[in-house]
């Protein structure tokens, strides 16, 4: 991949896996924009995004999602997303996504790649932005066990809810994948890099990734 023109990785990753910080530290070391779902989502409710809008404003100008960048540059405002400690929760119990609203959210996925380079964490970004050029897609997992741990710790809940959890959010994920890409999340074949995380932690995965772009300092 080329790093010195506009490029796009985007990170999948198993709950529980640390892939969300992995994919965090990433665009903070490459000095590019962090794009989350809670991102995407908040572009398309805060600024009444749907489908038929987007294709409005693609008509009308090329660069259409830039004045909606600008109004929440260098990084979106704390009332633009939601509480990143209730992440699990909010997963556990999630909006149901019709296919119009996913639609919009992947022409803004489409819109970020399009504007500048960045991370994308989620969202499909392997299967919506399969045709962008200069892309790397990379699967971040972890054994059950550890991400079992890492959402109790993180949610400070009891080993019974966070099993409930990653079974759940596991499950929602992959039927998610299967709906709108046609394929499973878990076929190494969709991505670029595969990463466990066991027995590393998120700033070497970070690294690894690093050295795979040829971005290693």
């Amino acid at each position: 991949m080329n790093l010195n023109e506009k490029f796009v990785v985007t990170l999948s990753r198993e709950i529980g896996s640390g892939g969300h910080s992995v994919g965090k530290l990433l665009a903070e070391k490459l000095g590019v924009r962090f794009c989350d779902k809670d991102l995407i989502k908040g572009l398309r409710e805060r600024f009444d995004l749907s489908a038929y809008e987007i294709e409005k404003l693609k008509g009308e100008k090329k660069s259409w999602l830039s004045d909606f960048l600008q109004r929440i540059t260098p990084t979106p405002k704390a009332a633009l997303l939601n509480d990143p400690n209730s992440i699990y929760i909010r997963e556990f119990r999630p909006d149901v996504d019709t296919d119009d609203i996913f639609k919009a959210e992947s022409e803004i996925l489409r819109g970020l790649a399009d504007e500048e380079s960045c991370v994308i964490t989620g969202r499909s970004g392997f299967f919506i932005l399969r045709d962008c050029p200069n892309k790397v897609d990379v699967f971040i997992t972890a054994p059950r066990e550890q991400r079992v741990e890492h959402v109790m710790r993180k949610q400070d809940m009891n080993r019974e809810t966070a099993e409930v959890i990653v079974t759940e959010v596991d499950k929602m994920r992959e039927n998610y994948i299967k709906r709108y890409a046609g394929v499973s999340r878990y076929d190494t074949r969709n991505y670029s890099l595969v990463i466990n995380m066991d027995g590393i932690t998120e700033e070497q995965a970070v690294n690894i990734i690093l050295e795979y772009l040829g971005a290693a300092k």
